[in-house]
């Protein structure tokens, strides 16, 4: 084989061996190293690790320690994505409406998306500070007579857990806020006048025509907003006492994680076994995401379901 021809049949593999070798290196390894250390009792402090199969995951399904975490994951999750893509949905529903006609859209995009850009590591300091004992907080309540004296806050576990559902919801909605406008932007009008000239209301048009449209759009925002929570880690960890406190009501998966790597002996192979659960948990779940949400092909769902698409079909 010539060099011209081996340029001209190969060297597109050139381009993509980069990645290629960063994703083995960077992702494909980590992922086999973590599987395999999740069954022995490796620790930093020996040089190598028995293998004990299933112990280390016994161990922490019988503890309460690893229960409680994951039951705390999936609830600030929860409550702060919920409200994140309703307020989502709702605010581009209104920046893209033809009748509001809201000005200076740019603007407000920005705003919103400005706390995304913020290092967590501040915004978590940023909060400690205001909701300290004798922080910003404390000292309006009480000059305004809401409380008799200072409160401690930050040993409530209630305020706590919901300061870091707060600070989730507000750090990630304004990047939630672009990409849901990006995909109703991307809706051909022509559907919407045909609705409006078939006497259609906004409620009808968003459920009909919005919704079924963006769900490419949704499907990526709840997958890697579920990515992203199962591995929340910086602000619940920096604003207390990076353990979770109080009474382990912050504690997430990634904190009992790292808990359990920082320990005197260094387990990491116990640490590993927190993670292939935490893979495992994102993947199934993600995979219902997927499933629920897909395309619907078959002919019975393909047919027109209401009188507003009987009437843009006949338009066509």
């Amino acid at each position: 084989m010539s060099l011209a021809n081996f340029r001209r049949n190969y060297y597109g593999y050139l381009f993509i061996a980069p990645f290629v070798i960063g994703f083995l290196i960077f992702g494909l390894y980590p992922l086999y190293n973590t599987l395999a250390l999740s069954f022995t009792d490796f620790t930093l402090m020996s040089r190598t690790g028995t293998f004990i199969g299933l112990k280390n995951f016994e161990r922490l399904f019988a503890d309460d320690v690893f229960m409680k975490a994951v039951r705390n994951t999936w609830l600030i999750w929860m409550l702060n994505f919920i409200p994140q893509i309703g307020v989502a949905l709702l605010i581009s529903v209104w920046f893209t409406s033809t009748r509001l006609r809201i000005k200076a859209v740019g603007v407000w995009r920005a705003l919103f998306f400005l706390p995304n850009l913020l290092m967590p590591a501040v915004v978590a300091s940023l909060f400690f500070g205001l909701f300290s004992f004798y922080g910003p907080v404390n000292q309006f309540m009480v000059r305004a007579g809401f409380l008799q004296e200072a409160m401690h806050y930050l040993q409530n576990a209630t305020i706590t857990r919901g300061l870091v559902i707060f600070i989730q919801w507000w750090m990630w909605f304004g990047q939630t806020v672009i990409i849901v406008i990006a995909g109703m932007t991307s809706i051909p009008i022509p559907l919407y006048e045909a609705a409006m000239v078939d006497g259609a209301t906004s409620t009808q048009m968003f459920r009909r025509i919005t919704l079924p449209l963006l769900k490419p759009i949704l499907i990526y925002i709840f997958v890697t907003s579920l990515v992203g929570g199962m591995q929340m880690f910086d602000i619940p960890f920096l604003l207390t006492d990076g353990r979770g406190s109080p009474s382990s009501s912050i504690m997430t998966n990634n904190i009992l994680m790292y808990m359990k790597f920082a320990s005197s002996k260094g387990h990491i192979g116990a640490a590993s076994a927190v993670g292939v659960l935490v893979f495992i948990m994102t993947c199934i779940c993600a995979l219902g995401i997927f499933y629920l949400l897909r395309e619907k092909d078959s002919t019975s769902n393909n047919k027109p379901k209401s009188r507003l698409f009987n009437n843009l079909n006949r338009k066509k």
